[in-house]
């Protein structure tokens, strides 16, 4: 007889990495393509000479950098193993058994597996027919069973995000128990408008249950690494606290975050040629006859519906390697331009693109 665990656990969908195999171009991860500055790869070589120490548990060091990156206090900001671990531990201090986490979908395929580990039930709202969250639908949602929201801006996978005046429109109408989260894991890609741009934080300021979570694995190009971060009101960052896996930020993850704050400017220089080769991406794909959503990410998205896993596994067929949603699209990372070259090769010219770019418009239409 083998031991027992909880029998939900089987409907409990397992999260599915993008794919890799040597020799392709992968563009399934939304990782960057290129490694650590060398002051960041030398703050990790020297932080690996204690590893036989425990890690800060409080990452006190990283945590004054950040409030101070920021503009809070220090008791404004928590940090996890990855912004994901931190999906899971606001799901963990917010929900019992039967409460309600609401999101868009399709948005982060974590927030089911983190709503239903929590024992919490799933509530979602879909996005708009242009692929963006309809935060009227997500409002209208909300009941008196509603603990925690996740608002994913930029939206993973379509990439599309909302302003700031619909993000305070949206928060006027939550009330103020429910915990809303604005996951900003793209924050860094986004090229809005001054007047209307989202920055989470700000918008954050004046509101306790508002928390952002950020990442140092997507614009930092520490995705190896594994460390995010959550600001939000004192009251729910302390609470974290009470559910924080100890010691789960390493030390060679704490050294190289904080070089990366040093050095914050210069890497986030290198987002613009990131949106530069979006843009380039993206034209290609329409001028192919694609419906391609407006990215504020560093990837597109192509609608595709049922026809999403034969278009993943032609591309792979072609070398490069893309992410698949079930039947509702797939996502492609934006990366190096000789990598983006190869992909919109396979999608423009290759034997199916007449049909693939059909399927995108005819999804978007519906």
């Amino acid at each position: 007889m083998t031991a027992r665990t909880r029998p939900d656990l089987e409907s409990i969908p397992t999260y599915v990495p993008g794919r890799n195999f040597p020799g392709a171009i992968k563009l399934a991860s939304n990782e960057t393509t290129l490694g650590p500055l060398p002051s960041v790869a030398k703050a990790v070589a020297e932080a690996v000479e204690l590893a036989h120490r425990y890690p800060d548990n409080r990452s006190t060091e990283l945590v004054a950098a950040l409030a101070a990156s920021v503009g809070v206090a220090a008791d404004h900001v928590a940090v996890g193993c990855g912004s994901v671990a931190l999906c899971q531990e606001l799901a963990q201090i917010t929900c019992n058994a039967g409460d309600e986490v609401l999101y868009a979908w399709r948005s982060f395929e974590m927030y089911p597996i983190v709503t239903q580990v929590s024992g919490a039930v799933a509530v979602t709202a879909p996005l708009t027919s242009g692929h963006v969250h309809d935060l009227d639908a997500l409002a209208a949602a909300v009941t008196d069973r509603t603990r925690l929201i996740f608002v994913c801006n930029p939206n993973n996978p379509t990439g599309t995000a909302v302003g700031r005046r619909a993000l305070e429109k949206f928060l006027d109408a939550v009330p103020a128990h429910i915990l809303v989260v604005l996951d900003e894991a793209y924050f860094e890609y986004m090229r809005f408008p001054a007047d209307d741009f989202p920055d989470g934080v700000a918008i954050g300021r004046t509101r306790p249950n508002v928390v952002v979570l950020r990442t140092f694995s997507k614009a930092y190009g520490l995705a190896g690494l594994r460390v995010g971060y959550a600001v939000g009101d004192p009251s729910v960052i302390s609470v974290l606290g009470k559910v924080h896996v100890p010691f789960s930020v390493n030390v060679a993850a704490q050294a190289a975050a904080i070089a990366s704050l040093d050095a914050q400017a210069e890497l986030l220089d290198r987002t613009d040629a990131i949106i530069g080769e979006r843009a380039r991406v993206r034209d290609g794909l329409l001028a192919a006859g694609y419906a391609v959503p407006e990215s504020q990410a560093n990837f597109v998205w192509l609608p595709l519906g049922t026809q999403a896993a034969r278009f993943s596994t032609e591309s792979a067929e072609a070398g490069v390697l893309v992410r698949p949603y079930g039947v509702d699209g797939v996502r492609v990372t934006v990366a190096d331009p000789h990598e983006n070259d190869a992909f919109l090769e396979f999608a423009t010219t290759g034997p199916g693109s007449a049909g693939f770019a059909a399927a995108t418009r005819s999804e978007t239409q519906t």
